[in-house]
């Protein structure tokens, strides 16, 4: 995963260009930065990474991060890789590693790797491309982990970050490097109306990637919350005056669990509206 490198990055810097608007050239020149052993290790453990997932490594260098998630995590996985020569070794370093029917490799530009199978993605990139495939990452399946070393995603927080010593350290002054969790929000901005039990609610959502504000409006009564999404499901901040727990099935918000009189109410559900606002 973990390169940097001069021929990958000159097709990356025309695609990232092409999103952003600016002019067409390749970025300059960087050298080929492997992750360290520990590194690898803690991109894969705090994904949790384990024999029922798919990691596709973006960028994959030298394919250390599938097979290291092959061999040790029991996972499945796919390493994209601009560079012929690398994707060559990393199919050897796989065969020499036992794990090559688990670790595959393939040379193909990282923006147009579909993405859809994975349930894990690990990066090594630079800031600008992690913002340009940021887009394509928040349409992922709820639940997909995302984890990047050392660059953030913007104004999209982590869920999760880790700092480790990292003495021999090339790239940078600190000799630390930075290992960041995001998992893939259900996308449920907008008004929600409920059915059946729930019938003459409201629920209006406000998102903005995993934390979210919502107002349940039936009747008279109006209650307010605020919270997290993790996947698909909604969780009200812990200390809450009132706790709830919605969760995103198909086309539905299926209330999974709430404190009080909601409570009684388990298993109804909100459809998201048609139109500006919720048929009576």
């Amino acid at each position: 995963m973990n390169a940097l490198l001069r021929s990958r990055i000159a097709a990356i810097g025309l695609a990232a260009a092409a999103l952003f608007g600016a002019p067409a050239q390749a970025l300059e020149e960087v050298p080929f930065v492997t992750s360290p052993d520990n590194v690898t290790l803690e991109m894969l453990r705090i994904a949790q990474v384990g024999p029922q997932d798919r990691v596709i490594d973006l960028g994959s260098g030298d394919g250390r991060i599938v097979i290291v998630a092959a061999q040790r995590f029991g996972a499945s996985g796919l390493g994209v890789e601009i560079v012929p020569d690398l994707v060559r070794q990393s199919q050897e370093n796989a065969r020499i590693a036992g794990v090559a029917e688990r670790a595959q490799f393939r040379v193909e530009d990282i923006f147009q790797t579909d993405l859809s199978g994975a349930s894990v993605i690990t990066m090594y990139l630079l800031p600008d491309v992690n913002l340009a495939l940021r887009p394509r990452l928040l349409a992922l399946k709820p639940g997909t982990r995302i984890v990047s070393h050392d660059w953030d995603m913007g104004d999209w927080k982590p869920d999760q970050t880790t700092v480790l010593p990292v003495p021999d350290k090339k790239v940078g002054l600190d000799k630390t490097s930075k290992v960041q969790l995001w998992t893939v929000p259900a996308q449920v901005d907008g008004l929600w109306c409920g059915a059946g039990m729930l019938q003459g609610t409201q629920f209006a959502v406000q998102q903005k990637f995993q934390e979210f504000t919502a107002t349940m409006t039936r009747g008279q009564r109006v209650r307010s919350y605020e919270g997290r999404i993790q996947g698909d499901t909604l969780h009200s901040l812990p200390g809450a005056r009132t706790q709830m727990q919605l969760r995103l099935q198909g086309d539905q918000l299926v209330l999974a669990q709430a404190d009080g009189a909601l409570g009684l109410l388990k298993g109804a559900a909100l459809t998201r509206a048609n139109g500006a606002g919720c048929a009576d």
